[in-house]
């Protein structure tokens, strides 16, 4: 059911992205793999090229660009543009301090990367989806957006955001056979 299908996983350079990988690579999936170290990229890609003979498209990618992440989506090459699985699993954390105490830059980079970043990814695609009649959107988001934790009150509300996230866009892909769905790793 999913060989050959094209997905585009952000933040496979490591973790939950590269599980990912991993995961519909067996399935038989061509992969484009999105993150901004390439090095790291490359190495997963040599492994799933490797252990299941995976074809894999990188790109060297930071989410929070919005312009970038533009120019990434339409310049694909013949062969890859249609993407029928988008995992955006690009997030990360920053800083454990009380909000009277946070720094700005910290909240920015969280804000931008499992927010901004999602947003950006799933405007550029979705459409193409929408389209074509099919697909599926999956969110990678993360207990910290069910259960807030000491320290965690920015990072825990970006996580919250995918939650809500989600649900819009489930509502607003209706009437098509666009799906999209929500992960939430302990």
């Amino acid at each position: 059911m999913l060989k050959d299908k094209i997905v585009l996983i952000t933040g496979a350079s490591a973790g939950i992205g590269a599980a990912c990988a991993h995961v519909f690579a067996r399935e038989g999936c061509r992969l484009i793999l999105a993150a901004r170290r390439l090095d790291n990229l490359a190495a997963l890609a040599g492994d799933l090229e490797e252990a299941h003979g995976t074809a894999s498209h990188l790109l060297q990618l930071d989410v929070r660009d919005r312009e970038a992440v533009n120019a990434a989506v339409a310049g694909l090459p013949a062969g890859w543009a249609d993407i029928d699985i988008l995992v955006n699993n690009a997030g990360l954390s920053r800083g454990l301090d009380k909000v009277q105490d946070g720094l700005h830059t910290d909240w920015e980079e969280m804000i931008d990367t499992n927010v901004k970043g999602l947003l950006w990814l799933s405007r550029a695609v979705m459409p193409g989806m929408v389209e074509r009649d099919g697909g599926h959107v999956i969110n990678i988001g993360s207990i910290a957006g069910r259960q807030v934790y000491p320290g965690g009150n920015v990072y825990c509300a970006t996580k919250y955001a995918v939650r809500a996230l989600t649900q819009g866009m489930r509502i607003d892909l209706l009437g098509t056979k666009v799906r999209c769905s929500s992960v939430d790793p302990g």
